[in-house]
C-alpha cells in the first residue's frame, strides 16, 4: 500500500478529530489535559539509535547515477555511467560509487521519495522539516517556519552540559546568497538552531563558501588566554536594563555566548575538533577535503554527546561547481569530482562506525534536495526533478541490504511503495525513540505532532 503522506496545515491530526467528535461530556480542560499526558507518555518509545548523523547533497544528487540506475531505458534517459554488482545481490549502484558498493548490506535504500517542488531551497525546506514550504520563490529563514529535523531531534534529546544539542557542518547551505528557511529551530525558538562548525582551516578551500552573516566556528582558531580575560571583563560590566522589546534578542545573545564559552573553554567538543588523536590511517580513510574531515568531525561529536549532527556533504565550499546541481556537463562533475569525494567520505564513516561497534547507535540518513530529470538536457546535464529521487538509511536499527519502493522504466514517477519526506521523517524519529506523534508547540501555543509521515518498514 502507497505510503503517501501530505502536510497537514491544522495543528489536529484526522485521529483528534475523531476523538473530539467522541469525547461526550468531558470538558475542554479535562480533554485537554488527558490528551497531553497521553502524549507526552507516548513521546519516548524503545529504539536503537542514540545519535543521528544526516548526510545532504546540497544540490539535488541524481538518483539515475547513483542508486536508481536504468541500464534498459533509451540512451537520452540512461546517460552514461553503468550498474555494478555491490556485496548484496541484486541491489545495484552506480559505477562510480565502487566503495559503497562494499556497504550495500549496512543501508535500506529508498528509491520511491517524491514531493512537488523543484526549487534548491524550498526542496530542501520539504526534507528537512517534512514539510511542504510555506512561501513562494527563495525563502531565507523566519521564526514561524516549520523547524529542522535537527531542531526537533534537539528538543527531546537532551545532551550534556556543554554540547550543542545540533551542529550543522561545514557550512549554511546558500541559494543564491540567499540563507534558506528549513535548516533552522523556526517556532521552536533560537536556542534551537544548530550551530555551524567548520573543520580545520588546514584543509584544501577555495575560499568561496558564502555564510552571509552566519556564525561559523572554527575552535582551531580561539586564543583560550584572550577568551578568559574578556570572560573576567564581561563579568566585571553592570548593563542597563533592556528595552521593551528586545527580550528575544537578549536570549538570543546569551544563549550563543555561553554555548560559545563552554565550547572554547574545553568542552567535550573541542576535544573531539581535535583531530591530533586520531590515527593517519581514519583520517586518510575519509579523505583530506571538505566532505570527509566533515564527515569524521560529525562521528567524533556524536560521540561527544551530540544528538544530532548534519553534514552538507559536496565536494568543496558552495561556489566553483563543487554542489550536486549538475545543469551541464553532469557526467563529468560526477565521475571526476562529485562522486569519488562522496563515495569515499561517506563508506568511510560507516566502515569506522561499524570498526567502532557505533553504527547500530548511529542513525544516518542521505538526503537531498530532490532528484534530477529522466532526460538528459541539451547540456549533456540534468535539471531539477521532485517526482521521484532516492535516499538511504544506515545503522541505528535499520536492516541493510534491502531496497524500498521503485520508479517506472525511466525513473520518473514512483511504482511501488511511493512515500514522502514525512515518511522519512517519522522513520527517523521512530529510529530515535521519539513517537512521531509527539507533540511540539508553535509561537502561539498551539499543539502539531512532529511528523504526520507513516513510519518506513525498514527495521
Amino acid at each position: 500500500m502507497p505510503l503517501t503522506t501530505h502536510s497537514s496545515t491544522s495543528g489536529f491530526s484526522s485521529s483528534r478529530r475523531q476523538l473530539m467528535a467522541g469525547i461526550g461530556g468531558l470538558s475542554l480542560p479535562v480533554f485537554w489535559q488527558l490528551n497531553n499526558s497521553a502524549a507526552a507518555a507516548s513521546s519516548e518509545i524503545t529504539a536503537t539509535a542514540k545519535s543521528c548523523i544526516i548526510i545532504f547533497t546540497w544540490g539535488g544528487m541524481s538518483h539515475l547515477e547513483t542508486f536508481d540506475l536504468k541500464p534498459d531505458a533509451p540512451t537520452e534517459i540512461r546517460g552514461e555511467f553503468l550498474p555494478i554488482p555491490t556485496v548484496v545481490p541484486g541491489i545495484q549502484l552506480g559505477e562510480h560509487l565502487p566503495l559503497l558498493a562494499r556497504h550495500t548490506d549496512k543501508l535500506a535504500i529508498v528509491r520511491s521519495i517524491h514531493h512537488d517542488d523543484s526549487f534548491h531551497g524550498r526542496g530542501m525546506y520539504w526534507n528537512l522539516t517534512g514539510h511542504k514550504p510555506p512561501r513562494a520563490a527563495n525563502i531565507p529563514p523566519m521564526r514561524d517556519d516549520w523547524p529542522s529535523i535537527a531542531a526537533v531531534i534537539s528538543k527531546f534529546r537532551n545532551a550534556p552540559r556543554g554540547v550543542p544539542g545540533a551542529v550543522r557542518l561545514p557550512y549554511p547551505m546558500v541559494d543564491n546568497d540567499t540563507l534558506q528557511a528549513g535548516e533552522y529551530g523556526g517556532w521552536l525558538g533560537v536556542k534551537y538552531d544548530p550551530i555551524v562548525l567548520r573543520p580545520s582551516s588546514g584543509l584544501p578551500f577555495d575560499g568561496s563558501s558564502r555564510t552571509l552573516g552566519a556564525e561559523v566556528l572554527n575552535l582551531r582558531e580561539v586564543d583560550l588566554d584572550r577568551l578568559a580575560e574578556r570572560r573576567q571583563l564581561l563579568s566585571s560590566l553592570q548593563f542597563p536594563t533592556r528595552p521593551a522589546g528586545a527580550a528575544s534578542d537578549y536570549e538570543s545573545f546569551q544563549h550563543f555566548h555561553s554555548l560559545a564559552e563552554d565550547l572554547l573553554a574545553g568542552s567535550a567538543v573541542k576535544n573531539a575538533y581535535n583531530f591530533d588523536n586520531e590515527s593517519p590511517q581514519v583520517r586518510e580513510m575519509y579523505g583530506n577535503h571538505i566532505a570527509g574531515q566533515s564527515l569524521l568531525l560529525a562521528r567524533r561529536l556524536t560521540e561527544a554527546g551530540v544528538p544530532v549532527v548534519q553534514v552538507c556533504c559536496g565536494a568543496g565550499d558552495l561556489g566553483g561547481g563543487h554542489t550536486w546541481d549538475t545543469h551541464g556537463n553532469n557526467f563529468n562533475h560526477l565521475k571526476n569530482r562529485l562522486l569519488p569525494v562522496f563515495d569515499r567520505s561517506v563508506s568511510a564513516l560507516l566502515q569506522d562506525l561499524a570498526d567502532r561497534g557505533t553504527l547500530d547507535e548511529t542513525l544516518v540518513v542521505m538526503l537531498t534536495d530532490f532528484g534530477r530529470t529522466p532526460r538528459i538536457n541539451a547540456n549533456a546535464g540534468r535539471d531539477h526533478y521532485p517526482d521521484a529521487y532516492s535516499i538511504a538509511f544506515a545503522g541505528g536499527g535499520i536492516k541493510g541490504g534491502q531496497v524500498y519502493g521503485s520508479t517506472d522504466s525511466k525513473a520518473a514517477f514512483p511504482k511501488t511503495l511511493a512515500c514522502s519526506p514525512a515518511d522519512v521523517h517519522a522513520t527517523i524519529f521512530q529510529a530515535l525513540g521519539i513517537s512521531p506523534k509527539a507533540e511540539i508547540h508553535d509561537m502561539l501555543n498551539r499543539p502539531f505532532p512532529i511528523s504526520d509521515g507513516q513510519v518506513l518498514p525498514l527495521t
